[in-house]
């Protein structure tokens, strides 16, 4: 079944049209969802009760059904474990700043990408979430936001799943997000993040919205990132930086590349030195991102000494560097965590070196 969070405006008011509402029907529904966050129909008193009892029947507002929230004692990190209407659980992340309030987004039932050191790729892929269910996310993290005072600012596609597996719904939810009719969410408080589905690179460089792109690398050699982003083996990384590279010159936008440090893994001097070779000249910047530790997995966070040459290295080199620790560490807010302590996922930690994508 469809939700009203899957309709664009235009969609939205074509429907309505064809049961003889009048066209400003849609912009009152879209000011109550996406401006006043009504979470029922019964709250938008401006339509008339028939209509009201239609919508609820036919495009539900209430998609998905919180399980579980935690957040850190100073209450700056709530992740949400949400059920679908079909039975599966997803999680979202709500992360406040002194400037901004962030929510990160998931895009699917688990992953296909399956990254060694990630929680939701050791569960497999599930099913995309529909447009509508990643919409419902972001709604009920502003309204949780605006409860505590603060608007919600912007929003980052870094929770389960890859993106650009599911384009086209994602897509359609910036497009829903960013119309000024509703949300009004500025594209460039948007994020999507990908860990190289290089096709999606290009066709993103063409898309109306001046979103940002953030590429999950992780790794500066083929051989290691293939073990750790096993994508890697479809779109090597000269490939993936050669689409990168085509994104920059068509948009004049810059890039984010993420990189998990992990100890003994990734966290050399020499993989800074790589790194540094493969990004300079870029228009770009770089999160060091020290590892948010899962018990399915083998791998642990660098030292901060550790953490701090690496980054030493990168600026040295001339590549704008951030280090940014993974929010809600104590509440497993990592991508996937959450949700595999609801239902535990049984497999076996891969190995560095064997072929486990």
């Amino acid at each position: 079944m469809s939700s009203f969070y899957d309709l664009t405006f235009d969609e939205l008011r074509d429907m309505l049209a064809g049961r003889g509402q009048p066209g400003y029907r849609a912009q009152q529904l879209y000011e109550w969802a996406y401006k006043r966050l009504a979470g029922d129909y019964r709250d938008m008193t401006v339509l008339p009760a028939a209509l009201r009892a239609s919508l609820a029947n036919e495009l539900p507002l209430d998609v998905l059904t919180p399980v579980r929230e935690i957040e850190t004692d100073d209450g700056d990190t709530v992740k949400v474990l949400y059920r679908t209407a079909d039975g599966q659980t997803i999680e979202t992340v709500l992360m406040y700043y002194a400037d901004r309030a962030t929510v990160c987004v998931s895009c699917q039932v688990g992953c296909a990408v399956g990254c060694s050191f990630c929680a939701t790729g050791m569960g497999g892929l599930q099913r995309n979430l529909t447009t509508g269910e990643m919409v419902a996310q972001v709604i009920d993290m502003a309204r949780r936001a605006r409860r505590r005072g603060r608007p919600l600012t912007n929003i980052v596609m870094m929770g389960m799943g890859e993106p650009f597996h599911n384009y086209a719904a994602v897509m359609k939810m910036v497009a829903i997000l960013h119309d000024a009719r509703g949300m009004q969410v500025g594209a460039r408080r948007i994020t999507l993040s990908t860990s190289g589905v290089v096709p999606f690179i290009d066709r993103l460089a063409s898309e109306p919205f001046q979103v940002n792109l953030a590429i999950s690398i992780h790794a500066a050699d083929d051989a290691l990132r293939s073990e750790l982003v096993p994508l890697n083996r479809r779109w090597p990384l000269d490939e993936l930086l050669g689409a990168v590279r085509r994104y920059i010159r068509q948009t004049g936008r810059r890039v984010s590349f993420e990189y998990a440090l992990i100890a003994d893994v990734n966290d050399r001097d020499d993989d800074a030195w790589n790194l540094a070779r493969r990004l300079r000249g870029l228009l770009c910047h770089v999160n060091l991102i020290p590892l948010n530790p899962t018990p399915a997995a083998p791998y642990q966070r660098p030292s901060a000494d550790r953490i701090a040459r690496f980054e030493r290295i990168l600026v040295e080199a001339g590549i704008p560097t951030t280090v940014r620790y993974s929010r809600g560490v104590e509440i497993a807010a990592a991508c996937g965590q959450l949700r595999a302590q609801h239902a535990p996922v049984t497999a076996q930690p891969p190995l560095m070196g064997e072929n486990h994508g």
